[in-house]
């Protein structure tokens, strides 16, 4: 009498759907913990070697603070700008067929392939007074160059791309009868975008929010041309941290940085409970 390989104790595991689950999770778990979770854990162990007194004394100065007021307000507003711009721009890019349409499609990722010193360097040699654009602010007592509003113009150049390229896709599988139906049935252009085509770009514009100011609060190349690095005005807090370690000071830079993470962190996390919220709500 035979007996079934279950019957007899045997137990099968059933196959993977994914082929090589096991390798590549170990491979995937083994790359983020050399590449970002050892330097992140030798960040925060070198800041701990402060002390907490030395440390909230690095948080709580006022360069320190106004750096960071600096980066992250200006990374809030560049993102904000391009969520409403990059919108359109992807709309634009997908929704009409116009001479030029490639070739403009094709510069939106000019900020990606650009080296950021030389965006820097232009949009300084733009917006500064003599500059082709700055001259014709001038007389309107608008300045640019060398002031927090330069760090805004050059985070939403670099940060358009993150803005257009994630809302695009979605914009592509929007069927134009969608809208067509919603005018038929006697909604206004103004309903017809809150109502039929927000809810579905609403995860994507959440997450291009977040890719365009996670890349502001840490861009340094394009920024420090244009902002003048001048203290509690225009210094920007991976240019504090740059000086910090110029003058060998590698606690206090680990420190402005570990602060930075942290802020970054609860930042993304708010960030990504909208986006899920805003999936689960209109999904």
């Amino acid at each position: 009498m035979t007996t079934e390989p279950a019957q007899a104790g045997w137990r099968f595991k059933a196959p993977s759907v994914i082929p090589g689950f096991g390798l590549t999770l170990g491979f995937s778990l083994a790359y983020l913990t050399l590449i970002i979770l050892i330097p992140l854990t030798g960040l925060v162990w070198r800041s701990a070697s402060l002390g907490w007194t030395d440390f909230w004394a690095i948080a709580t100065d006022r360069r320190t603070v106004k750096a960071l007021e600096i980066s992250f307000g200006t990374a809030l507003i560049a993102a904000a700008v391009n969520v409403v711009f990059g919108t359109i721009v992807a709309w634009v890019l997908v929704r009409y067929r116009f001479p030029g349409r490639r070739v403009i499609d094709a510069m939106v990722d000019l900020p990606f392939a650009l080296p950021t010193a030389v965006a820097g360097i232009a949009l300084t040699t733009l917006y500064a007074s003599k500059g082709w654009i700055g001259s014709l602010l001038a007389p309107l007592g608008i300045k640019v160059a060398y002031t927090p509003l330069g760090i805004v113009i050059a985070l939403i150049f670099i940060g358009l791309p993150f803005v257009v390229r994630t809302v695009q896709p979605i914009i592509e599988e929007i069927d134009k009868e969608v809208e067509e139906a919603a005018a038929t049935l006697g909604a206004s252009r103004f309903q017809t975008i809150t109502r039929i085509l927000f809810p579905g770009l609403a995860p994507a514009i959440v997450t291009g929010f977040a890719l365009a100011f996670a890349r502001g609060v840490g861009e340094y190349g394009s920024v420090i041309f244009i902002a003048g690095n001048m203290p509690y005005v225009s210094e920007i807090a991976p240019l504090l941290i740059v000086i910090k370690l110029e003058e060998y000071n590698y606690a206090a830079a680990t420190a402005i940085a570990t602060i930075m993470l942290v802020i970054s962190f609860v930042m993304l996390l708010v960030i990504n409970l909208l986006q899920s919220w805003s999936r689960k709500r209109y999904g």
